[in-house]
């Protein structure tokens, strides 16, 4: 295995490898708090109903506020990276979520509380779409292992903010959920700290930024799969985590059962999200890994349908390893993609628009639950997401580049230059010259 590239052409052999160890190190903290802020809402959803007096319908806008703030908010960051160092637009994401988690928490008025989430979701969306294009610039070839460290501190952060957030509110008492949401800010802020450590490369200069556009990527078939793969399968995640406990309950099941298998699927997620990106980096493994993913969407949703109350312990864990295509697909940015500045683009595109259909997914399962008073058409509709993951997930899983595919319309549109290999590349910090592959030998380059 080859070695990483270093952090500074100039640096000894030692200082490298701390550099890259501060820069791993904070790509996981940060990793750690990108859900911790939406997870922590929903075991107190009713007390922050009763707290500022707001409607259940306002409470749905609660809920799906940070989604569209993903989308939203995701698309400036590769503007902010072509601007400023990564280094420097990740820990000002982070002390801004850290603010907004204590505006929320301390708001006295809905609309303060919006606020307060808006601001709190900067650190997670920038975190969603950078995350990607560092692993690609530092770890080239060590994208699973990053990938997989930071994906499971991810799904660790969730789980740790969704199963704690009721208990640290009801030890307090009044105004517990205060509190409840607050306590998350603190992690916020530490995961600042390394990122400001991370040094400036000496010598270098940020006028010869390489930028590619967002809107070129609509010519590439696999940008496009992506998104829409990207997309359905937070789809189908986001309607396991909004309405399948509610399902439960309303077919039999105690609160506190259904509470416990939801978190059950949570927690088998954690260590899938470490061993999927390792296997998705070998290229034999990813169609294989797509079929066993459809299978088990497959026999999750169609058991928890026809048999709710047995074996649902089976669905609901089923279920999980299914959303462990996850962090395959987040893989998968960066292996369909040439260059770091490339991959951020891809995953700038692919993740704001695919939280867009995510986020539509638990909406529209409300809505077609009040027009029908009944759960059948949430089951269609995760169903037909199946069909469209697997037809999408066929194209995303053929060893191709966004960057080739994009060149074909717009010529130069990729910042590489065929010939010479070089390339000036923005992102954690200013640039530095890197070789690029065009023989498309290796997935992983």
């Amino acid at each position: 295995m080859e070695d990483d590239p270093p952090v500074s052409p100039s640096a000894p052999a030692g200082s490298q490898r701390r550099g890259l160890a501060l820069i791993a190190a904070a790509i996981v903290l940060t990793g750690l708090n990108l859900r911790t802020a939406v997870t922590s809402i929903g075991p107190v959803l009713q007390e922050i109903e009763e707290g500022l007096g707001i409607s259940s319908g306002l409470a749905g806008l609660v809920t799906t506020m940070p989604v569209l703030c993903f989308a939203a908010i995701g698309f400036a960051g590769p503007a902010l990276s072509a601007r400023f160092r990564d280094s420097h637009v990740l820990a000002g994401a982070l002390l801004a979520m850290s603010a907004g988690v204590v505006l929320r928490a301390a708001a006295g008025s809905f609309w303060l509380f919006l606020t307060g989430t808006a601001l709190a979701m900067v650190g997670g969306a920038l975190g969603n779409v950078l995350l990607p294009s560092l692993v690609k610039r530092y770890f080239p070839h060590r994208t699973g292992a990053l990938i997989g460290a930071y994906s499971t501190a991810m799904s660790a952060g969730a789980t740790i903010a969704a199963v704690s957030t009721a208990p640290i509110a009801a030890a307090v008492g009044e105004d517990g959920w205060r509190w409840g949401l607050g306590v998350w800010a603190v992690a916020a802020l530490l995961a600042a700290v390394p990122w400001l450590a991370v040094p400036p490369r000496a010598g270098s200069s940020r006028s010869t930024h390489a930028t590619v556009r967002l809107r070129d990527l609509r010519h590439s078939r696999m940008a496009l799969a992506l998104m829409v793969f990207f997309g359905v399968q937070g789809l189908q995640a986001y309607v396991i985590i909004g309405w399948a406990a509610s399902y439960l309950r309303d077919m039999g099941l105690s609160a506190a059962a259904a509470g416990l298998l939801l978190g059950l699927n949570q927690v088998i997620g954690i260590p899938l999200s470490a061993v999927v990106p390792a296997l998705t980096v070998r290229p034999r493994m990813q169609r294989a890994l797509l079929l066993v993913f459809m299978a088990c969407y497959t026999v999750g949703w169609v058991g928890l349908w026809t048999a709710p109350l047995d074996l649902t312990w089976l669905w609901m864990s089923v279920l999980a390893v299914a959303m462990a295509s996850f962090p395959m697909v987040l893989t998968l940015l960066g292996l369909r993609a040439r260059t770091p500045e490339t991959t951020a683009a891809l995953s700038t595109f692919v993740q704001s628009w695919g939280y867009l259909i995510a986020g539509a997914g638990p909406l529209l399962v409300g809505v077609l639950l009040g027009a029908t008073g009944s759960y059948v058409p949430m089951f269609v509709l995760v169903l037909v997401g199946v069909a469209v993951l697997t037809g999408t997930g066929l194209l995303i899983t053929r060893e191709r580049y966004v960057d080739d595919q994009v060149d074909r319309v717009v010529p130069s549109w990729s910042p590489s230059r065929p010939g010479d290999g070089a390339l000036e590349v923005a992102g954690t910090e200013p640039p530095v010259s890197s070789r690029v592959s065009r023989d498309g030998a290796s997935p992983r380059g």
